[in-house]
């Protein structure tokens, strides 16, 4: 099989050029490939006549996306829609990857494949956005929405605890008042592979971990697990209020994985574990 993967130098990219090793990889990112550029878009598709794409590029960063809007919907809408154009034109199949924040986070549980996304940032109405690009100009589509990710190089919530480990204040402060599942690019870019190999299945997947915890237990199992002696200490998102606000729920349950016969996600401390292996390996 050969893969094209759009944001292929980011942190879940990097992840899954790794686990696709065995196939042939094509790396479409800046100053290479522009999303937002169609004609170019469709060139390079063309060019490497790909099996698949498996679509990271996106304008990540939450609170720039609220300072630069216009570039956060010229990012994640139209340069969504740019791809899945591309895409359907060349009878290529597309795995799209999406976010918790297309949710408000106001319920009281985890949120399935079919619960009415309310996005209250920038950057999650601009996912969304893009999610329905996918869906009008791609029909034979996955998207895979992911939260609370971490792996590889980083940047991520593990790098940041473990680099203010070292260096951060003597009392670590941590919001406790966020829930969600943390997940490792490892176990997405595994669930990828599997879902790959369903030609038959299509529509919207939701790719997390197992369990949940909030920033602040995420934050004490972290330090637990790489052996660090650290006083962390709860505090509200009050506290820390930051320009896009936060989902207080991020939880996402994976009905459509349960519904479709595949594996469950691992869980989440598990995942950590390997995580931690790898690095100090």
């Amino acid at each position: 099989m050969k893969i094209l993967i759009t944001g292929g130098k980011g942190m879940l990219g990097g992840t899954l050029q790794r686990e696709f090793s065995d196939c042939e990889v094509v790396v479409a990112d800046l100053p290479e490939c522009d999303i937002t550029d169609p004609a170019g878009f469709e060139r390079f598709l063309a060019a490497a006549r790909p099996d698949a794409v498996i679509h990271c590029a996106a304008m990540t960063a939450v609170d720039r996306c609220e300072s630069e809007p216009e570039l956060a919907w010229r990012l994640n809408a139209f340069g969504s829609g740019v791809v899945a154009a591309a895409c359907r034109r060349q009878a290529v199949r597309l795995i799209a990857i999406s976010t918790d924040y297309v949710f408000s986070g106001d319920l009281d549980r985890p949120y399935h494949e079919f619960d009415t996304p309310g996005a209250r940032t920038v950057y999650g109405i601009t996912k969304f956005a893009g999610e329905e690009q996918v869906r009008r100009f791609c029909p034979e589509h996955l998207i895979c929405r992911i939260s609370w990710l971490y792996g590889g190089n980083g940047p991520s919530f593990v790098h940041t605890m473990l680099k203010l480990a070292d260096s951060g204040p003597e009392v670590l402060k941590v919001v406790s008042d966020q829930i969600g599942n943390p997940t490792s690019t490892n176990a997405v870019a595994r669930q990828l592979r599997l879902l790959l190999a369903r030609p038959e299945l299509n529509g919207t997947f939701h790719l997390t971990c197992e369990g949940e915890a909030s920033w602040y237990e995420f934050a004490c199992e972290i330090f637990r697990q790489a052996g660090v002696t650290r006083r962390v200490e709860p505090c509200t998102t009050a506290e820390f209020p930051r320009p896009a606000p936060r989902p207080a729920n991020s939880r996402l349950e994976k009905r459509m994985l349960r519904w479709c016969g595949l594996p469950p996600m691992p869980d989440w401390h598990d995942a950590l574990a390997e995580f931690m292996r790898e690095r100090r390996a």
